[in-house]
């Protein structure tokens, strides 16, 4: 028992030198000189009665250093609160610090680096399974990145093609939206590449823009054709969604050498003609500064050769696990053309080059919106999860 009173002595005389460094910390430059010299007499005398190791003269210094940080620095009305998002304020600042020049998290939208990374995708699906109820669609939504969703028409009208002329609060504001996406799986973003939008009576509804039943015939895999009079409930769309990979980019190691073939390249879009501008891009680095680059299906040509190396270029070329290689398609066809590469510029392919908007349609990449190497995938917990290659 007395061992047991000691060691609480001890620990909060340790708790309390603790608040009083973050108090000296976050007010010195406040408190007056001779509260400071209080408080670090106060706090030595404590120091010293834990060097006794007797418990009275650890509780008694204990007490007096209290009273002295009260004297200097009163907790008042909601002090605990206010150290706690003292606290959050410093983990934000290193969070963005962090992504500022360390890391930084990004989302693949689209199929383009398909298998290795895959974006927003959906699988239709006519009814909710077990763990698409609530509340086991919430451990698998934050586990695998998936969620049941049925799209059922808000209003009374026709079924159009088009984009919403405005959006509600719950998709204005991020508390409000991330509460909608976790209810109802539903994420509101004018320039979403992952799904198509359709209005009814006037609101609008959001598809998934992969739910196609045949690419070649174009017709969405909805319960209405568009032109078609719905009613206020009716099923629409019902299936999974599965959230796109989320990886961790790497801003830092391009300063210290060369980017290379093979690598997983994240760059800004900044004045590249033909893309949105003010956004990223995922793509597989394929061509390097004075390369000419080519095609000739499976096989990425450069200077003339036929690349097998590196082993992400390689395994491409050889139709791997779920690869369909090189492929150019439309007026990408010829076995002649080549794109040549100058100073500064890279060459960006995705994996899927059979639905991939990359290098051969906008051009190279100029070195100066290179963001950096994918490093990890950090969610959801698929097979994918860990190193990106």
């Amino acid at each position: 028992m007395i061992f047991s009173k000691h060691r609480k002595a001890r620990k909060e005389a340790h708790e309390l030198i603790r608040h009083t460094h973050h108090v000296r910390n976050m007010r010195e430059d406040i408190l007056e000189p001779a509260q400071l010299e209080a408080l670090e007499a106060a706090e030595l005398e404590l120091h010293d009665a834990l060097k006794s190791k007797e418990r009275d003269a650890i509780e008694s210094k204990t007490d007096s250093l209290s009273d002295t940080l009260n004297r200097v620095a009163p907790a008042g009305k909601g002090g605990g609160l206010r150290e706690n998002f003292e606290i959050l304020v410093v983990a934000i600042a290193v969070a963005m610090g962090l992504r500022a020049y360390f890391i930084q998290p990004f989302k693949i939208p689209t199929g383009s680096m398909q298998p290795t990374l895959y974006g927003i995708h959906s699988v239709e699906q006519e009814s909710p399974a077990l763990m698409d109820r609530f509340p086991m669609k919430l451990l698998k939504f934050a586990w695998m990145g998936e969620m049941y969703v049925e799209r059922r028409a808000k209003a009374d009208g026709v079924l159009v093609k088009g984009a919403p002329e405005f959006v509600s609060v719950w998709d204005r504001i991020f508390p409000l939206k991330l509460v909608k996406l976790l209810t109802t799986g539903e994420w509101y973003s004018p320039f979403d590449p992952s799904v198509e939008y359709f209005q009814i009576g006037g609101k609008w509804h959001k598809i998934p823009k992969d739910a196609l039943d045949g690419r070649m015939a174009g017709r969405y895999e909805l319960k209405f054709h568009v032109g078609e009079p719905v009613k206020k409930g009716d099923l629409l769309w019902s299936g999974v969604i599965t959230r796109g990979d989320h990886v961790f980019v790497n801003k830092i190691v391009w300063n210290f050498r060369k980017p290379r073939r093979g690598e997983i390249m994240v760059f800004n879009t900044r004045e590249i003609r033909g893309l949105p501008q003010g956004t990223h891009y995922i793509k597989r680095m394929c061509g390097l500064p004075y390369e000419r680059i080519a095609i000739r299906s499976p096989h990425l040509i450069v200077d003339g050769r036929e690349m097998h190396e590196p082993e992400t270029i390689a395994r491409i070329a050889r139709r791997d696990d779920g690869y369909f290689g090189y492929v150019p398609e439309g007026q990408l066809n010829s076995a002649d053309l080549e794109w040549p590469l100058k100073h500064g510029e890279y060459f960006a392919l995705g994996d899927n080059t059979r639905n991939s908007r990359d290098s051969r349609y906008w051009g190279p990449v100029p070195e100066v919106n290179l963001v950096g190497p994918a490093a990890i995938v950090y969610w959801p917990f698929s097979k994918r999860w860990g190193l990106a290659r």
